[in-house]
């Protein structure tokens, strides 16, 4: 017959595999991912296309106001200082658009219009009257240097930015 043994005490790996581990969770438990911008936002596709194509006009905007601002002023100071307008609203409405927030895209409305409006008041008043922009500006001829994108660039943010509203 088999002798009794005593009872041992347990092993430091027997306490391990019987003591309850941390409960799992029921079901699959989702990955933390980054929080993603919205689809309809201006940081992607068509929106991110829209603030990259204003932050071209904005650069090239200021940089053209600034270079005819310091070397050229006294020739035509009226289409220099309009050029230089028209590069505060790219600036404003690329840094709105960019960002995004509810206050930033009732700016970047705003911005938008007054562009539109402008485009059309400079172009309209430099075919009417040459004598006043004996050089060019962005919006002159309805932005005709830049192929008429000054022209169409408000009105594809407003819809844009409308577009948004409408889903929010």
């Amino acid at each position: 017959m088999s002798e009794p043994t005593a009872p041992s005490e347990p092993s430091a790996s027997t306490e391990r595999a019987a003591s309850p581990g941390p409960v799992a969770s029921p079901g699959p438990v989702a990955s933390p991912e980054p929080a993603s911008s919205p689809p309809d936002s201006t940081r992607t596709g068509p929106g991110r296309l829209l603030v990259a194509v204003y932050a071209l006009f904005a650069l090239a905007a200021t940089a053209r106001a600034g270079v005819q601002i310091a070397t050229k002023f006294h020739e035509a100071p009226v289409a220099y200082l309009l050029s230089a307008f028209a590069a505060l609203v790219y600036i404003l409405a690329t840094v709105t658009l960019a960002n995004g927030s509810p206050l930033a895209r009732r700016i970047a409305v705003v911005s938008c219009s007054v562009e539109l409006v402008g485009v059309l008041a400079v172009g309209t008043w430099s075919l009417a009257d040459p004598a006043t922009f004996p050089d060019a500006t962005v919006w002159s001829g309805y932005g005709s240097g830049y192929g008429f994108v000054p022209l169409v660039l408000p009105v594809f943010g407003l819809l844009w930015l409308r577009r948004l509203s409408k889903r929010a």
